[in-house]
Parts: structure tokens; sequence; C-alpha cells
């Protein structure tokens, strides 16, 4: 989902003309239209603001003037893979400490000291 301080990739016509930053977005009188305050990350910086329903934000296709526009979200590589790699590692540790209620649930002692020279081998 697009939110405020997303950058986003403008299409029109399919071609891909600038760059926008989301500065706002204020809901309108009408349900599921928003005000959408684009900061156009070009020179000279412009403020731009259209007025759009939730899934244009999001990126389905939309006309102006008759002509098709399209808003893509861009996400950062450095952070998607902190993320992705963070949400592995959760996802790891869950499963070694799932594995180590089952062992100890058993009876099973566990020496810390033989533990640990296996981690740090």
């Amino acid at each position: 989902m697009t939110t405020e301080q997303d950058i986003v990739l403008i299409y029109v016509e399919d071609t891909p003309v600038s760059f926008a930053r989301i500065e706002e977005i204020l809901p309108d009188h009408k349900p599921n239209w928003y005000h959408v305050k684009f900061l156009m990350l070009k020179l000279p910086l412009e403020i731009m603001t259209l007025i759009l329903r939730d899934e244009y934000i999001d990126g389905t296709p939309f006309t102006i003037n008759g002509k098709p526009f399209r808003l893509e979200r861009i996400v950062n590589p450095e952070t998607e893979n902190k993320k992705n790699s963070k949400t592995s590692q959760e996802h790891s540790n869950k499963q070694q400490n799932n594995s180590l209620s089952q062992k100890t649930a058993k009876g099973k002692v566990i020496s810390f000291s033989d533990r640990l020279n296996k981690v740090n081998t």
C-alpha cells in the first residue's frame, strides 16, 4: 500500500515521466477519494495535488483528460533486503526456539558449554 513519504514513478501513456514523493494524503468529501499532494522530484521542484481514488494511489491505471496515468511505488532495494533478511532471521530463531522447547519438554538436559561450542564453530 502506498502511503505518505513513499516515492512513486508516474507513468503517462505507459511511459515513465517523473518521480515524486507523496507529501500528504487527505480524505475528500466523497468516500474512497483522496487529495494526494506530490513533491515532483525534478528541477524546478513543484508541488502537484491530484484527487484520486484509493486504488489509483496503489497503482491501478486512471485517466486525466483522456490520457492514461499510473503510479508505481518505488521500493528501496536496501530496505527491502534488510526487511527480508530480518524476516528470515526471525523465522529461523522461531524454529530454533520450537526445537529447543520440544527437546526440553521431554526432560533432556542441555549443556550450555557444549551448545556454545557448537554455535561458535
